[in-house]
C-alpha cells in the first residue's frame, strides 16, 4: 500500500472536523467556570469526583495515542501475542495502583499529588525527585500525543505534520487552561461516550473490511513461527516482560493516575479502577488486532514509520464517513491524555514546588493558580517542540516505564514501613537510575562479569516485582513467599540469560538497585516515623464551607487549611 493509495480529506474539511471538536469540548467547559477559581477544585476537584465521571475519567485518560500507535505496532511487529501483550499490561497499569492507593488515601486523604505525601513522609528531596519524575513523564507523554496528531493529520489530509501537532497543542490547552483537573475530567466523560461508540464500530469495521476472520486465519501461515506463536519467547521477552515491568513503575509514578486517585470520592476508589481496567483492556487488545491483520496482509507502513499504521489501514480500507469517525476517535483519545498531563504537571508546579518549597505551606490560591496556568502553557510548548522530532512511541514508553521503576519500591516502603529515611530513598533512587542507563545503554561490558552482576541486581527487581504484586492484594507473609520464590526462579533461569535482553535487564535492575539500597540503608538507620503525623501535614489549599464552592481564599485561609 503506498500513500498514492491512501484516502485524503481536503484541508478545510480537516479543520472543520479539528474546529468541531475542539470548539464543542472547550463550549463545553464553559459550563463549569467559576468567577473565582480555587486552587483545590484546579487541582484535584476538591476529592468529589464520582463513580462514573471517576472511571471515564481514568479510563480515556489512559486510552490515548499510544493505544492506538502501539498496539498496532506490537501486533504487527509480534504477531497473534502482540497486542495481549499491550493490552493485558496497560489495563494492569490502571488495578495495580488500587491496593496500594487505599493506602495513600488513608494516610493524606487531603493530598493532591503523592509528591506531597512523600514531601511529609520525607522532606524536599524525596519529594522533588518524584516530581521530576513526573515531570519527565508527563512531558514525554504530551510529546507522544502531539506526535500521534501530527501524524494523524499529515496522512489524512494536505496539512503537514507540524501544523497537526500545533493544532492539537493549541486545542486542548485552550480547554484546560481555565478550569484544569475538572475540564479534564468533564471532557474525559463526554470523549470516553464517543470513543467507545466510534470504536465499536470502526474495529469491526476495518477487520471485516480487511477480509474479516477467513483472511485473518489464511495469513497466518505468511507468519515467522514466533508471529505466529501465542506463546512466543521473543514477544515475550521484548514486549510483555518489559510492560510486565513496568506496570507497577506507571501506577505508581505516574500523576495522571495518582490525581485521580486523590479525586475520586474515597467510597468509590474501588468500583472506579476496577472499571478502567477492563474498559481499556477490551478497547486496546481490539485496536491492536488492527496491527495484526495489517501484517497477515503483507502492508508494509507508510514512509517506513509505525506510527502511520492504523491511519494507513482505516484511510485504505474504509469509506470517507468511516474515515471522519475514525479522525475524531484518535483526537478524541489524545487530547482526554494530553489535558489529564497538562492537569498532572500543573499540579506538580502548584502542589509540589510552589506550594511545599516556595511557599513553605504558607501559598497564596490565588498564585499557584497563576502557577498553574503558566505551567501548562510552558508544557505544551515544549509539548510541541519535542513532537517535531517524531520519536518512536514504543521506545519511549519502556524508556520512561524504566526510568519509574527506580522509585517504585521506595514510594511504597515508604508508606508500610516506618524505618525508611530520607537518605535511604533518595540515594536508592539515584543509584537505581545510574545503573539502569549503564545496563540500558550498555555503558558497561555485559558479556563478562558485568553482565553477571546485573543479572543478580534483575533477579532481585523480578522478586521485588512478584512479591509487591501479591503483597499488594494477600498481604505480607504471602508478598514476602511469592517474591522470595520469583527471585529463587530468577536466580536459576536468567542468569547468563537475561544480559541478552537488555530493555528487560535494564528495567528490573532498577527495581532490584533501588530495593536493596533502600533496605540496607533504612536497616542501618535507628530513625522511626509517625505515620499519623502525615494527616496534619498534607491539607487543602483553600477553605471550603459546607455546600460552598465559591469561599474566597486568602493566604491566612490557606494556612489554616493546610495546618488542618
Amino acid at each position: 500500500m503506498n500513500s498514492e493509495s491512501l484516502y485524503q480529506f481536503s484541508t478545510l474539511t480537516v479543520i472543520l472536523l479539528l474546529l468541531a471538536f475542539y470548539g464543542g469540548t472547550y463550549l463545553m467547559t464553559l459550563g463549569i467556570r467559576k468567577k473565582n477559581e480555587d486552587a483545590d477544585a484546579f487541582m484535584i476537584s476538591n476529592h468529589r469526583v464520582g463513580f462514573g465521571i471517576g472511571a471515564a475519567s481514568m479510563t480515556a485518560t489512559w486510552i490515548w495515542a499510544a493505544s492506538f500507535y502501539a498496539a498496532a505496532t506490537s501486533g504487527y511487529t509480534y504477531g497473534v501475542s502482540g497486542p495481549i501483550h499491550y493490552g493485558l499490561w496497560g489495563a494492569l497499569m490502571i488495578l495495580f495502583i488500587y491496593p496500594f492507593g487505599r493506602r495513600f488515601r488513608k494516610l493524606a486523604p487531603n493530598a493532591h499529588t503523592l509528591g506531597e505525601l512523600i514531601h511529609a513522609r520525607h522532606g524536599s528531596s524525596s519529594q522533588l525527585i518524584l516530581a521530576l519524575s513526573n515531570v519527565l513523564g508527563s512531558v514525554i507523554s504530551l510529546m507522544v500525543n502531539f506526535t500521534a496528531a501530527g501524524a494523524l493529520v499529515s496522512v489524512l489530509s494536505p496539512l503537514s505534520f507540524q501544523a497537526g501537532v500545533i493544532i492539537a497543542g493549541v486545542g486542548v490547552l485552550l480547554y484546560t487552561l481555565w478550569s484544569g483537573f475538572r475540564a479534564s475530567v468533564l471532557t474525559d466523560f463526554a470523549q470516553l461516550v464517543a470513543l467507545m461508540a466510534i470504536a465499536i464500530v470502526i474495529i469491526p469495521a476495518v477487520f471485516f473490511a480487511m477480509g474479516g476472520p477467513e483472511t485473518l486465519v489464511a495469513g497466518l501461515d505468511t507468519l515467522t513461527p514466533e508471529q505466529a506463536n501465542f506463546f512466543s519467547m521473543d514477544a515475550i521477552l521484548h514486549q510483555g516482560a518489559p510492560f510486565f515491568v513496568a506496570v507497577l513503575a506507571y501506577a505508581i509514578g505516574n500523576q495522571t493516575i495518582s490525581q485521580r486517585l486523590f479525586a475520586v470520592n474515597e467510597d468509590h476508589i474501588k468500583p472506579t479502577f476496577l472499571t478502567a481496567t477492563v474498559g481499556y483492556g477490551a478497547i486496546v487488545i481490539g485496536l491492536g488486532m488492527i496491527g495484526l491483520m495489517a501484517l497477515t496482509l503483507g502492508v508494509q507502513p507508510l514512509n517506513g514509520d509505525m506510527n502511520n499504521l492504523i491511519p494507513q489501514m482505516v484511510s485504505g480500507y474504509l469509506p470517507p464517513v468511516f474515515i471522519a469517525l475514525f479522525f475524531i476517535l484518535v483526537i478524541g483519545s489524545l487530547s482526554s491524555t494530553a489535558d489529564s498531563d497538562l492537569s498532572a504537571l500543573s499540579a506538580i508546579m502548584m502542589a509540589d514546588v510552589y506550594g511545599k518549597n516556595i511557599a513553605k505551606g504558607k501559598a497564596d490560591p490565588r498564585r499557584m493558580l497563576l502557577v498553574g496556568r503558566l505551567t501548562m502553557i510552558v508544557a505544551t510548548m515544549v509539548g510541541i517542540v519535542f513532537a517535531s522530532f517524531s520519536l518512536d512511541i514504543l521506545v519511549m514508553l519502556v524508556f520512561v516505564g524504566a526510568l519509574w521503576g527506580a522509585i517504585v519500591f521506595p514510594v511504597i516502603a515508604s508508606c508500610f514501613w516506618s524505618r525508611v529515611t530520607n537518605a535511604a530513598f533518595t540515594t536508592s533512587v539515584l543509584v537505581a537510575m545510574v545503573l539502569f542507563c549503564a545496563a540500558r545503554f550498555e555503558l558497561v561490558d555485559l558479556a563478562g562479569p558485568g553482565g553477571l552482576f546485573f543479572e543478580l541486581l534483575a533477579s532481585i527487581g523480578g522478586g521485588v516485582i512478584i512479591g509487591l504484586m501479591v503483597f499488594g492484594f494477600l498481604g505480607r507473609t504471602a508478598g514476602i513467599v511469592a517474591g522470595a520464590l520469583a527471585l529463587v526462579a530468577m536466580l536459576v533461569f536468567a542468569t547468563g540469560f537475561l544480559r541478552d535482553y537488555t530493555v528487560l535487564l535494564a528495567s528490573l535492575t532498577a527495581y532490584g538497585t533501588s530495593t536493596l539500597v533502600c533496605v540496607v540503608m533504612s536497616l542501618a538507620s535507628r530513625e522511626r516515623f509517625d505515620f499519623t503525623t502525615i494527616r496534619e501535614r498534607v491539607g487543602d489549599y483553600d477553605v471550603h464551607e459546607a455546600g460552598s464552592d465559591e469561599d474566597e481564599a486568602t493566604p491566612a485561609t490557606a494556612t489554616l487549611a493546610a495546618q488542618r
